[in-house]
């Protein structure tokens, strides 16, 4: 008599195994453990063989007679349903391990090394919260462009053109890895790279030396917490981008030769940064050492002192500073580069200091060499400019070498 679903799962364990046959070689085996396992007999070359064909109730009795079916089948005409089972997983194994989620995410480790930690987190957000929803679970040789195309279309319509097209960059970048490994021959985003018009870029906006001394007066009243006033004085001062001065730690300051070494794992370009620190810098950081110096971190966030300062705080402040729309953290490089050409101090010796690294390995050692004397004054001049502004004082002089 044929076992049923209701006979199956009514099965109690007893102290030996014990079966309940079914049909044609199928049986369920009955564990004193209380585990009931599919088996099939079958006979290979005039010998019994049995196969197991799953545990109950993982594997139904439908499912069950499926895979004996396959089986008397496949021994039927010769083949070995062992041997041939032991391929079919080893294939499947392979095809999850060459899906297109595991090889970008086995080609962002390899990666990240040599990118900032933002941008480095900036792409996995790109391959787990777009990519992989979209395409990860097929195999690497089956996305299509049509997939990507979609993932694109489906970014830009929520209004973030410039993120559909580092996606398809970041896609582009997966493929030619694959491919380096044996792993695909073509590149989906290929045909793309023109399905999103990049939007016109927004240079960040300079100030004038009023709007300037403006934004500097109103800090004390108008800038929120002591930290985060501070670290708009910092960024102002010292010409570094909002992330590398955000994530400053305090083993990066060397007090007494008044520098701020960035390491190149926070920088842009990937180049080690030498900050001279202006006078009033090193009283700043001074100041910011009693409210963080018992931390790692220069500038820790206010809900998680184990995190850098949030990478919107600054800006949120200028918002409602009353600068919304006029004026974002990265202007204050801007600003300086501005007012600095304009004061006639050099153009190298600026670009330096914004940390533009120049294209020739051998300039860019002698610049990072030769430069930071002249550097360190300038961006002391910068500082007491400010200054003078506050104060609606003359701007101090430039050294006479200096000058254009």
């Amino acid at each position: 008599m044929a076992i049923s679903d209701t006979k199956a799962r009514k099965a109690k364990a007893g102290e030996k195994p014990y079966r309940i046959t079914d049909a044609e070689g199928l049986y369920l085996d009955v564990r004193p453990s209380g585990k009931k396992i599919w088996r099939v007999r079958y006979f290979m070359h005039g010998r019994e063989t049995l196969f197991t064909a799953g545990h109950y109730p993982t594997v139904g009795l439908s499912e069950a007679r499926e895979i004996r079916d396959w089986v008397k089948a496949t021994a039927a005409r010769g083949g070995d349903p062992l041997e041939e089972y032991r391929e079919q997983q080893a294939a499947k194994q392979a095809a999850a391990e060459d899906s297109f989620a595991s090889i970008a995410l086995e080609w962002h480790g390899k990666q990240a090394g040599h990118w900032t930690t933002y941008y480095a987190n900036q792409v996995k957000k790109g391959i787990e919260g777009e990519m992989i929803p979209a395409f990860g679970h097929k195999h690497i040789s089956k996305v299509t462009a049509a997939d990507v195309l979609k993932l694109m279309r489906d970014i830009e319509e929520r209004g973030a053109p410039s993120v559909a097209i580092l996606v398809r960059q970041w896609v582009g970048a997966i493929y030619q890895y694959a491919a380096s490994t044996l792993r695909a021959e073509h590149d989906p985003s290929a045909p793309l790279r023109r399905a999103v018009t990049r939007p016109p870029t927004r240079h960040a906006k300079a100030l004038t030396p009023e709007q300037l001394r403006d934004l500097t007066l109103s800090i004390p009243d108008k800038g929120g917490y002591r930290l985060t006033q501070i670290a708009m004085e910092v960024l102002m001062r010292t010409m570094l981008r909002t992330g590398e001065m955000r994530q400053g730690r305090w083993e990066e300051i060397h007090w007494m030769r008044a520098e701020w070494h960035v390491p190149a794992d926070k920088m842009k370009r990937r180049r080690p940064h030498v900050v001279p620190l202006p006078r009033q810098v090193v009283a700043l950081l001074q100041e910011l050492h009693e409210y963080s110096g018992n931390g790692k971190l220069m500038f820790p966030g206010l809900r998680d002192r184990r995190e850098p300062m949030s990478k919107t705080t600054i800006n949120d402040r200028l918002r409602r500073m009353g600068w919304r729309g006029l004026f974002t953290g990265h202007g204050f490089r801007a600003t300086a580069s501005t007012l600095l050409n304009q004061h006639g101090w050099r153009g190298d010796v600026i670009e330096r200091q914004l940390a533009h690294t120049p294209g020739d390995k051998v300039r860019a050692s002698y610049n990072h060499a030769d430069y930071l004397g002249e550097r360190r004054q300038m961006l002391q001049w910068w500082s007491d400019y400010i200054d003078a502004l506050t104060l609606e004082q003359d701007a101090p002089p430039v050294p006479g070498r200096m000058s254009s």
